[in-house]
């Protein structure tokens, strides 16, 4: 990215791009209900929340290997299937984090944690891709974040 367009969105914050209204489940919504609301809400990605937190998510890739390729049922509770390894960063965290902790973990979603431990929205490789002028140079970024290349090693 061109000096000026790194300067400009490492100091914008993560409040700033992030989708406020993310769709949750809990941990005992089955696996039926949670890829009904993944299709309804074209989503590839949602959050459990319990007890008013973050304690995973789940994509349709973790349903996929989790679930189906297990031959669990339908039935069974998402948390069978959620990742709860998490990366998260706070609203008040810069955006340059998000996208360093995406090309680090290889992830294209990072949740927005505030102080209390909720979920105060999420991040995605759109979001940042809408908020960056250079059209190019972001869709390079973000192919190599998801194709797994080494691009934080690049000078």
């Amino acid at each position: 990215m061109p000096e000026s367009e790194t300067t400009a969105i490492s100091r914008r914050k993560c409040r700033e791009i992030m989708t406020k209204s993310v769709r949750t489940v809990s941990p005992d919504a089955s696996i039926r209900e949670v890829a009904q609301l993944m299709r309804e809400g074209d989503m590839g990605a949602v959050p459990i929340v319990g007890n008013g937190k973050l304690i995973g998510i789940v994509t349709d890739r973790d349903i996929v290997v989790r679930v189906v390729a297990e031959g669990k049922d339908a039935s069974t509770p998402i948390s069978q299937a959620m990742t709860t390894e998490l990366f998260t960063v706070s609203p008040d965290d810069f955006v340059f984090e998000a996208i360093r902790l995406m090309g680090d973990k290889q992830v294209r979603r990072i949740p927005v944690i505030n102080g209390s431990g909720e979920l105060a929205g999420i991040i995605a490789m759109a979001d940042v891709a809408l908020d960056t002028e250079d059209e190019r140079e972001i869709a390079a970024t973000l192919e190599e974040i998801s194709s797994g290349s080494a691009f934080w090693s690049k000078n």
